[in-house]
């Protein structure tokens, strides 16, 4: 079969498999639901700007986590589980190529993904009142800034996969990293209230770009002088998800085997 068709039948494998497991359902598809609830219940009483209350300034900060812990949690301690427990061996011996691999890992990661978007958008808005785009423009703004980021999102889970040396060790290795760059990439806090040298951090990495970009896509204009340089800077998202991309491509289809060699 071809490389992309067989790519295609793994991406139906793999989304079954990830609904399958109930831990990693909630630690990657319900976990920015939970914390979007949480903390538009605890700050209700707060405001964050000129009609603007906790649940709007936070579903896009959640929408930009759930990107990220889609796919760099997701399949960098799937991945890890799956070499260690042998899969990935028993793979070597099939007709599925790496690509194919890949593309079923990817695919998986965009289907959940976007599930996970629509429903925390559903949740905000019916639950918490949380006010929709209305312009069109926000809305292709919001589909490229998923698609590229859930993209390049699991390419870099991909590529972090070869990290943990045993498959007890790959939550412990990779989740720490990806709970840092929430709290140091305006998830959880605002990012205009921390350190510059701690913004400078952040700014190296992909998820405060994804944040940075949903916030322009469901908040209002005026806000965006609380952003770096006083705007939403979507050339600025781009390039850094584009070059992200292409980091976590070379990672992906350098370091990746089959069997790993110790």
């Amino acid at each position: 079969m071809p490389t992309f068709a067989l790519g295609i039948g793994r991406t139906a494998f793999e989304v079954r498999g990830y609904f399958r497991r109930n831990d990693q359902m909630f630690f990657t598809f319900l976990f920015p639901m939970v914390m979007l609830a949480i903390f538009s219940t605890a700050f209700s009483s707060m405001s964050f700007g000129p009609g603007l209350d906790a649940a709007t300034y936070y579903l896009p900060a959640m929408i930009a986590a759930g990107i990220l812990t889609s796919g760099v949690q997701n399949l960098g301690t799937d991945i890890a589980n799956e070499r260690y427990d042998g899969t990935l061996k028993r793979l070597a011996g099939t007709p599925l190529s790496p690509v194919s691999y890949f593309i079923g890992k990817i695919g998986q990661v965009l289907v959940t993904g976007i599930a996970q978007s629509v429903i925390l958008i559903a949740v905000g808005h019916f639950v918490f009142g949380v006010a929709l785009p209305t312009s069109a423009d926000r809305w292709v703004a919001f589909a490229w800034i998923l698609i590229l980021g859930l993209i390049t999102s699991a390419l870099i889970g991909i590529g972090v996969s070869q990290l943990p040396r045993s498959a007890k060790s790959a939550s412990a290795v990779i989740t720490p990293v990806v709970l840092v760059l929430q709290f140091i990439s305006g998830v959880y806090l605002p990012f205009s209230q921390l350190p510059e040298w701690l913004q400078n951090v952040a700014a190296v990495f992909p998820l405060k770009w994804m944040a940075q970009g949903m916030r322009f896509v469901f908040l209002p204009d005026d806000l965006a002088s609380l952003e770096v340089g006083g705007s939403w800077n979507l050339a600025g998202v781009a390039l850094a998800l584009g070059l992200w991309f292409v980091i976590g491509f070379v990672l992906a289809r350098v370091t990746f085997r089959w069997i790993r060699k110790n």
